[in-house]
């Protein structure tokens, strides 16, 4: 049975004099109010997840809701006071300080919000710092640099230097810069929030681009419901240090399980998150379909085809009818109404 790349179990972070105090069997043993009135920071509280590879899992929040705190335990940056945080199979924290790096260096890569770039460099040198860091040949550093250059849309521009690239480039260098090692897991925490809107949307596009070509697992940090459910396999919102619900965006937005979770994605837009799987009822029995609608499309991109008639329409997968749409059944998922049944 394969394990998932990366997993926390009962992770905590506590800051203060006290913190160590509340920390049985390595696992956290009081609650917020105790641990405040003890004058003790909870950044992460109880914290229990799995990244499969391959997957593009988000961890959201608003500010101060953990999120950049679990993800530097996450990237063994900050080590956690209780729990523990796995990587292939392995507790992180329990390598040498040596195989530490070895996995940042090689296994690992990570795009900030600020695109972190050393000024003095070029391009391409930029993109080739981290084979540097490696102890590859300048032949080597170059020609994957070049490389990444091309993925990421800057062919050309390899002499230019920060200063003389927009935002947008700029994050795009910050990309194939973290690309260039290779690494098995991307972290990438705010990437776009400095980005005006059409960059930022431009960036979440290349993202998806880039992990249709090369299927990493990502591990991406943002405070926006909107970008999460354009880019995620899975979504965790975090509240107060601790993990409010985990789900893809549909999961999210249909079936949330605590107030904040459904507060958090009330205004999310449902037609772009759902899928005709969501929307769809069981099929009447003498069902005589206008047409069939696959059961991954979302309802932006059929919306206007079921509003415009009374018509029902079969959900199908691979062939097989799963349900029915009609127009009102689409209209009640769409305005959080209780669904009633597809007509016959």
């Amino acid at each position: 049975m394969s394990h998932p790349v990366l997993a926390c179990r009962d992770v905590a972070k506590l800051y203060g004099a006290k913190a160590r105090k509340f920390v049985v069997d390595g696992r956290l043993s009081a609650d917020a109010a105790t641990l405040a009135e003890a004058g003790v920071t909870a950044a992460v509280r109880d914290v229990n997840l799995e990244i499969q590879r391959g997957q593009t899992f988000v961890i959201m929040g608003l500010s101060g809701s953990g999120k950049s705190t679990l993800v530097r335990c996450l990237s063994g940056l900050t080590a956690p006071t209780a729990g523990a945080v796995l990587f292939e199979g392995r507790d992180l924290f329990k390598y040498s300080e040596s195989e530490l790096i070895q996995i940042r260096r090689h296994q690992m890569g990570m795009v900030f919000q600020h695109f972190a770039l050393l000024p003095h460099l070029n391009v391409l040198q930029n993109v080739a710092f981290p084979l540097e860091v490696q102890g590859r040949t300048r032949a080597e550093r170059e020609a994957k640099a070049h490389q990444m250059i091309e993925l990421v849309g800057l062919k050309g521009r390899e002499a230019r230097f920060p200063s003389e690239l927009s935002g947008g480039q700029q994050q795009r260098v910050g990309i194939a810069r973290s690309l260039a090692a290779d690494p098995d897991l991307w972290f990438l925490d705010e990437p776009f929030s400095a980005l005006d809107p059409l960059i930022r949307r431009e960036m979440q596009d290349e993202v998806l681009r880039l992990q249709g070509m090369l299927k990493k697992t990502i591990v991406f940090i943002t405070h926006d419901f909107d970008e999460a459910a354009r880019i995620a396999d899975r979504i965790a919102i975090m509240k107060d240090g601790k993990v409010e619900q985990i789900g893809s965006a549909e999961e999210l937005v249909l079936t949330p399980a605590t107030d904040y979770v459904r507060a958090f994605t009330r205004e999310a837009p449902r037609a772009k998150i759902l899928t005709a799987r969501a929307v769809m009822r069981p099929a009447p029995a003498d069902a005589r379909f206008a047409g069939l609608i696959d059961a991954r499309a979302r309802i932006a991109a059929f919306a206007h085809q079921v509003e415009s008639t009374d018509a029902v329409y079969g959900v199908v997968d691979n062939g097989r009818i799963l349900g029915a749409i009609d127009r009102l059944a689409m209209i009640d998922v769409l305005v959080g109404r209780e669904p009633r049944s597809v007509a016959a």
